[in-house]
């Protein structure tokens, strides 16, 4: 039998558009913000808590936009849309940058699995959309 981690990320989306992401301390990467859920924590409470952590921004979580499993370390992630709802931009331990994005500089800064996540959320559907990796890149359904 093999465990699963689940993680959350939230994808804040400004009244103009841009999009709350980190710069990451540990590989310098660019992402929306978000970790490993708590045991006990509800997934909307959690990334409210990440966001909070990473970005020092409050956040109305509005909806789940998508599942995305890391086929290789068995890592599934929540993305919820969110709005910002107070709070200042600062950095934390995790965080080296805390930046507004365009969806183009989204585009241009962040890996595939960390841009979809993002464009996803930007869809205007209803419906979340389920998705697989490999860390790197989209891999097919079966």
């Amino acid at each position: 039998m093999s465990l699963h981690s689940v993680s959350v990320a939230g994808v804040v989306v400004r009244e103009d558009g841009r999009i709350l992401a980190i710069r990451r301390a540990d590989n310098g990467t660019w992402e929306p913000p978000g970790g490993v859920l708590e045991l006990d924590e509800h997934p909307e409470q959690g990334v409210a808590r990440e966001v909070l952590e990473e970005t020092g921004m409050h956040v109305e979580v509005e909806r789940l936009s998508g599942v995305y499993k890391n086929m290789t370390r068995g890592v599934v992630a929540l993305v919820f849309r969110c709005r910002p709802a107070g709070g200042e931009e600062s950095t934390s331990v995790e965080s080296i940058a805390v930046e507004w994005l365009t969806r183009r500089e989204v585009e241009e800064r962040m890996g595939e699995v960390y841009a979809v996540r993002i464009l996803d959320a930007l869809d205007a559907t209803a419906a979340p959309h389920v998705r697989a990796h490999d860390g790197r890149h989209l891999l097919e359904s079966a």
